[in-house]
């Protein structure tokens, strides 16, 4: 609890106060309890099941409830599978009051615009397809409800913009609760239909199938992630002086990839790519990688090695794609003068030339053992005019259109305080040989 900052508390408080203010009609509203009750249970059921083996929520039953129950009862309904839910880490009771009012409230909302547009009659009548209607109504309300306050809270206990906690958070829920959403709306015509509650409970079977497959992709998502992540925390304990430099050459491959119009799982693939480009450092003696003063020629070839060694770490790394030629080829020129096998224009794989200019743009907005960062603005002046012999003209002028509308904020990846400047600066573009 002391963790959580004051402000997000009161934050948990006001929404807790709203969720009982729309609980106070329950003494005159006419339902059957035994309909909550059960819904409540397994609403409870589902959702342990959910929290430890799928890492989700299981949202059907909860819409379910909102079509079926007059807005405060249906707002019982999320209660105690809220209450009593797994929390690992955090304020356990703080986490669970909060989850509870979040989805009552999201709950009592799906409900009020359900009823509101007649969802009711069409779900008793089963009137399809207007039973739709209300129903997607209800789901957007729902979904609505959740991303406000999720974006509200995190603004509040990360101290975060409030546009940037709410950017996205929408859009990236609105598929998966509108599957729910669906789900929900099928249990609740099977509840009113003859075959009764039974029946409706089939429903959850082929959707805890897929929302199990669903979890498996993200346990696969996750297990690639920890594998970056840990090859990455490698390179970074190696060669402390450019610490960061690779999550942020991952940010610009994204920003490039996202410009050039490439679709989601290839702008994923490149992020991988920039995060994993200098993973062959890890091959590469650590006196070098530290050492302040210039290269001898000997020392060179040696770390022209690395894209030869990250090549072979990332090579039996499937679900890498494309990103393993990145990591090889990320130091070929256009002009056919780079390293390891001098290609020449095309003949460069698309995803290193982006990769390439990420990684001289970081390399120079970022202070260094032995120089200084670049302002922004140079750092661009000096990619165009390299454009056309070491950098694909086209990436440039995507990073710029990137940066023109987002900015880009570089960070310090040396401390001047124990890393003063021995020699002053190179040239701006290949000095990041050794990025």
């Amino acid at each position: 609890m002391e963790a959580t900052p004051a402000r997000a508390r009161a934050y948990v408080l006001c929404v807790v106060l709203c969720a009982l203010f729309c609980l106070l009609p329950l003494p005159a509203v006419h339902a059957p309890w035994w309909a909550v009750a059960l819904l409540a249970a397994l609403y409870a059921g589902c959702e342990q099941i959910a929290r430890r083996r799928f890492a989700g929520t299981f949202y059907p039953v909860l819409l379910a409830a909102a079509f079926l129950l007059p807005p405060p009862a249906a707002a019982l309904v999320p209660l105690p599978g809220a209450l009593f839910s797994h929390v690992d880490e955090g304020s356990p009771w703080l986490r669970r009051t909060w989850r509870a009012a979040q989805l009552a409230l999201a709950v009592w909302s799906a409900a009020r615009v359900h009823w509101a547009l007649g969802g009711r009659n069409a779900v008793v009548a089963s009137d399809f397809p207007y039973a739709l209607l209300p129903a997607l109504a209800a789901v957007l309300a729902f979904c609505l409800v959740l991303t406000v306050l999720d974006g509200g809270i995190l603004a509040l206990a990360e101290r975060m913009p409030l546009r940037r906690a709410w950017r996205g958070l929408f859009l990236r829920s609105l598929a998966p609760i509108g599957v729910h959403g669906l789900a929900g709306l099928m249990m609740a015509v099977l509840w009113r239909s003859p075959y009764g509650p039974v029946a409706a409970l089939l429903v959850l079977l082929p959707m805890g199938v897929s929302w199990w497959v669903f979890a498996q992709y993200h346990r696969e998502h996750a297990a690639h992630q920890a594998t970056i992540r840990a090859l990455v925390q490698a390179v970074d304990i190696k060669d402390g002086y450019t610490r960061g430099h690779s999550e942020r050459v991952g940010q610009a491959s994204m920003m490039i990839a996202r410009e050039l119009g490439m679709d989601d799982s290839r702008v994923e693939v490149l992020r991988f790519a920039g995060i994993l480009h200098d993973v062959g450092k890890l091959g590469v003696p650590t006196r070098l990688l530290r050492k302040d003063g210039p290269l001898t020629p000997e020392e060179r070839r040696v770390i022209e090695l690395h894209p030869e060694y990250g090549h072979e770490i990332v090579r039996g790394i499937g679900f890498l794609g494309e990103a393993r030629a990145a990591v090889l080829h990320h130091h070929e020129r256009l002009d056919g003068s780079g390293y390891p096998y001098g290609l020449l224009g095309s003949q460069i794989p698309e995803s290193a030339r982006v990769v390439a200019v990420a990684d001289a743009f970081d390399a120079m907005t970022s202070t260094r053992s032995y120089r200084r960062a670049r302002p922004v603005s140079v750092a661009l002046e000096e990619l165009s005019r390299c454009a056309g012999t070491q950098f694909d003209p086209l990436m440039v002028r995507a990073l710029v259109r990137a940066l023109g509308r987002c900015g880009w904020h570089p960070s310090v990846t040396a401390d001047e305080a124990q890393s003063p400047i021995l020699f002053p600066p190179g040239p701006p573009v290949s000095s990041a040989m050794r990025s």
